[in-house]
């Protein structure tokens, strides 16, 4: 509704068909974050005879409790049976003396395990007892009257994999009508405790991404079974029920594990349909919400008194293992698999994170198109964006003075932000990251080209960027080439390195099982274009005059028309591939035939990491400590150029030592350790600690 006043209005002074266009990249671009109600089964349906997943040799076993309520339990196994994901799971239901229909109605689901306990032993027992009797390597506890949500398991599995020191992971959990009953969980020092977000928007950036709380709930959590076992299970301390799982939570903690909530693992949770909502009735199970508050009380009574009390602020509670906070703002969504410059940013978050930062992003359009969101939150990141966030101005006024590190990646950032950080922004260090110097690259066109009205973008572009650096703290660039340019044009300017950042994955195929070449780099970026028409016009046909057979792919996103153009049966022009693996382990060689820009090369990077040799330019191996018939081979002119790949590609001893050769330099220069140094360096001691 925000955005009618400003439809409107385009409407008036554009006219439809622009008003249409611009709709269409909003709903392009802008994801639907507004609260909406999830999917359910309803009353009616199903009524038993289900058949559930049962793979004999399951990675996770599904333990479900149940005391009668045989149509809630039913409508919970019919989801499970919809929403199975791709993993090899068991579900294992414990029918706590059950005197309804469902014992009977549990013989007749297929591949269904039951457990059975004669008398009614209530939550904690009956969970253990589940446990005790799975096969899985991770245990996954969910109440019956919970309904499961696409992705739910594969969002939980992905939290393991993607961090090592997981030992506890919750899901989001989700009233029937959308609003969200728990984005984790908040105690206090009286040991009282409350479900962060309660009847909240889900969708509000706040609880969107992975974070550590104090404990997830017990209906949607999983564990490692070894690690459940080793902890002795739920503590019978706190049978029938109750606190179970924050006494679990924080023993997962006291064993050296993290616990982790995942809002992309969505539940819904018709909360009190076993137990009851009033914990002051004084029967039934809920009275023993009180009477387990005190025991967890007596036995974390040391570790909550460093907790805060129930009246506090909220979002500081829930943030009590942040030592740190980092604002980081881009021109766009981070997009890692389409250019570099994302790569090193998202590499860079990985790093603060270790340093204890907790890194919050905004893109300066506020927009958070899937699957880059996602992909960001699921890292532990906090993505801000429309409608929940207005401006960043409006963010930086309200919270500004909570972050230590603010980064502004790229000019144009530079030049929204800027004034708004200085301003608010009173205890941050105030970082301007260049990615690369925009004037470099649009002077060294200039020369290329002998354009006047280049060369006055470029003056324009100098002079704007000098300023973002005599407003900014510190400067970051990605070559000491360029810190040595600034050293001269800034000379009191703090200037330092922090270079590309790769994952060295190293050469995983030989040379005899290589064949043909190619080239990687976003065509937004026009030197791409350039080198791509100046490779495939004046080099490639020197190549094939030699070697008729070899084929040359180019991969990047939004190929031009005139890029396009060059598909013939010796040139794919394949646009976007979001898998390039295939490219590095089986193409004998990359090219890098830039003839301008500024900055590090991904490409090159990239080609490197993998051990895979590259033909570059001067210009493209520029700040990149590579040495000609070491670790690349250089050339500038297309018949140079051409005698080079040539060489290369029938050289297998050659091949070798200039893969090993890259290997080093990627390792020395270009590596998460190295990155890591350069961040410590430039943070000091007081911020990493």
């Amino acid at each position: 509704m925000a955005y009618l006043p400003r439809a409107w209005h385009v409407l008036k002074t554009e006219g439809y068909w622009v008003l249409v266009a611009k709709l269409k990249r909003r709903l392009r671009t802008t994801p639907f974050r507004v609260a909406r109600a999830p999917e359910l089964l309803g009353s009616n349906e199903p009524s038993g005879d289900l058949a559930m997943p049962g793979d004999r040799d399951p990675l996770v076993s599904v333990i479900i409790p149940v005391h009668n309520q045989w149509p809630v339990t039913a409508r919970c196994l019919a989801m499970l049976r919809r929403y199975p994901g791709d993993t090899p799971l068991e579900v294992l239901v414990v029918d706590d003396a059950s005197d309804d229909e469902t014992p009977q109605c549990l013989a007749r689901c297929r591949n269904l395990r039951v457990a059975r306990n004669e008398r009614n032993l209530g939550f904690v027992r009956a969970c253990n007892l589940g446990a005790a009797n799975a096969q899985g390597d991770y245990l996954v506890l969910l109440n019956n009257d919970t309904q499961v949500q696409a992705g739910w398991l594969d969002g939980l599995l992905a939290t393991f994999r993607q961090r090592p020191d997981a030992g506890l992971v919750g899901s989001r959990l989700i009233y029937p009508d959308g609003r969200q009953q728990e984005a984790g969980a908040i105690v206090f020092n009286d040991g009282s405790a409350w479900n962060y977000g309660h009847l909240d928007d889900p969708y509000k950036p706040q609880y969107s991404y992975v974070r550590e709380p104090d404990y997830v709930s017990g209906a949607a959590l999983a564990i490692r079974r070894d690690l459940f076992e080793r902890l002795g299970g739920f503590d019978e301390h706190f049978a029938p029920g109750y606190y179970e799982d924050a006494d679990l939570a924080f023993r997962v903690r006291a064993a050296g594990y993290r616990v982790y909530y995942q809002p992309l693992s969505r539940v819904v949770h018709f909360e009190g349909v076993s137990a009851g909502t009033d914990e002051n009735t004084g029967t039934g199970m809920k009275r023993f919400q009180a009477i387990n508050r005190q025991k967890f009380l007596d036995r974390w009574r040391n570790e909550l008194a460093t907790h805060g009390d129930r009246g506090e602020d909220l979002e500081r509670q829930k943030e009590r293992r942040v030592r740190h906070r980092a604002f980081v703002v881009d021109v766009y969504i981070l997009t890692p698999d389409k250019e570099s410059g994302s790569l090193r940013m998202v590499n860079l978050f990985a790093i603060l994170q270790e340093l204890g930062y907790k890194v919050t992003f905004a893109a300066t359009n506020l927009e958070a198109p899937e699957p880059y969101v996602s992909t960001l939150q699921m890292r532990g990141v906090e993505v801000l964006y429309r409608p929940y966030v207005k401006s960043i101005d409006q963010h930086l006024k309200a919270d500004g003075r909570l972050y230590d590190l603010v980064i502004l990646s790229r000019a144009d950032s530079a030049a929204k932000v800027m004034g708004t950080a200085r301003r608010y922004c009173t205890n941050a260090r105030i970082v301007y990251d260049t990615v690369d110097l925009h004037f470099l690259r649009e002077m060294r066109l200039a020369e290329l080209t002998g354009d006047k009205a280049t060369r006055a973008v470029a003056e324009r572009r100098k002079r704007e960027e000098l300023g973002y650096i005599a407003e900014a703290d510190t400067t970051l660039v990605v070559s000491g080439v360029e810190r040595e340019l600034l050293a001269r044009e800034a000379p009191g300017a703090e200037v330092r390195v922090i270079s590309n950042i790769h994952r060295i994955y190293g050469n995983r195929r030989p040379f005899a099982e290589r064949e043909d070449l190619f080239f990687i780099g976003a065509f937004a970026h026009p030197p791409n274009t350039d080198a791509v028409l100046w490779f495939c016009r004046e080099i490639f046909p020197l190549v094939l005059s030699e070697e008729p057979t070899m084929r040359f792919s180019v991969i990047g996103a939004d190929p031009p028309a005139q890029v396009r153009a060059l598909a013939s049966g010796h040139v794919r022009i394949l646009g976007y591939v979001p898998d390039v693996t295939p490219f590095f382990d089986g193409c004998r060689l990359s090219v890098a035939p830039l003839r301008y820009g500024a900055g590090v090369k991904g490409k090159v990077n990239q080609s490197l990491a993998y051990g895979l040799p590259v033909v570059a330019t001067t210009q493209a191996a520029e700040g990149m400590y590579l040495v000609d018939g070491e670790s690349v081979l250089l050339a500038d002119e297309p018949a140079a150029f051409a005698e080079a790949v040539l060489r290369l590609y029938r050289d297998a001893v050659l091949w070798e030592k200039l893969s090993t050769g890259g290997l080093a330099v990627m390792e020395r220069y270009f590596s998460f350790a190295a990155a890591r140094q350069a961040l410590v360096d430039l943070l000091g001691a007081d911020q990493t600690a």
